[in-house]
C-alpha cells in the first residue's frame, strides 16, 4: 500500500527546475502531444530500462488517449500534493525530453521515491546523467524529503522489492 505523501501545509512547492540543458516543470494535459511523441520514439529504450520496474511494461500498447488519461491523473495528482510528475522539456519547450516522478515511497526505509527517464534520442547526449544529477541536487535543497529513494539507480530492483 502507497502512503500518502505528508509535506508541511505551508510548503510551497517548486514550479520549476532549469539547467542549462532543460527545463523541469509540472507535467499538463497539454503536454500530451509532446509526451506522446517523447515516449513511444523510446518505446524500446523504456522497455529495456525499465525506469519504473523490473516487471512494469509500460509503454505496451500505449494509445494516444492512454496518454492523455495518464497525463491528467498526474496532473490530479499534483494539485492533490500527492504525486508529482514534472516533464523534462527542452529550453525552447519544442520538445519533451522525459519525465521525473516523485512518489510516496512504497518502501518502509524511504518516505520518497523517485523515477525518471529521458528520450531514447538524449541517451548519446548524457542527458540521462545530467538529468539524475539535477534532480538530486534540486530535490535534496528544495524539497523537505528526509529519506529518498531512487530504485533502478542508486537501491537496485531486488533491494527494493
Amino acid at each position: 500500500m502507497t502512503k500518502i505523501m505528508l509535506l508541511p501545509k505551508d510548503f510551497e512547492i517548486p514550479q520549476e527546475l532549469e539547467t542549462n540543458r532543460l527545463r523541469l516543470r509540472m507535467l499538463k494535459v497539454s503536454d500530451v502531444v509532446k509526451d506522446y511523441d517523447a515516449v513511444m520514439s523510446s518505446v524500446k529504450h523504456l522497455q529495456t530500462t525499465k525506469p519504473f520496474g523490473p516487471n512494469h511494461h509500460w509503454p505496451k500498447d500505449l494509445t494516444f488517449e492512454q496518454n492523455l488519461i495518464d497525463l491528467g491523473w498526474h496532473q490530479k495528482e499534483f494539485q492533490r500534493r500527492s504525486s508529482f510528475a514534472y516533464t523534462a522539456m527542452n529550453l525552447e519547450e519544442s520538445k519533451c525530453l522525459g519525465a521525473i516522478y516523485i512518489y510516496p515511497s512504497t518502501h518502509p526505509n524511504y518516505d520518497t521515491m523517485i523515477l525518471l527517464w529521458v528520450r531514447q534520442s538524449e541517451i548519446e547526449n548524457a542527458l540521462d546523467q545530467h538529468l539524475f544529477k539535477s534532480v538530486k541536487e534540486w530535490i535534496s535543497e528544495k524539497w523537505p524529503f528526509k529519506t529518498i529513494a531512487y530504485p533502478g539507480r542508486e537501491i537496485s530492483w531486488e533491494e527494493w522489492s
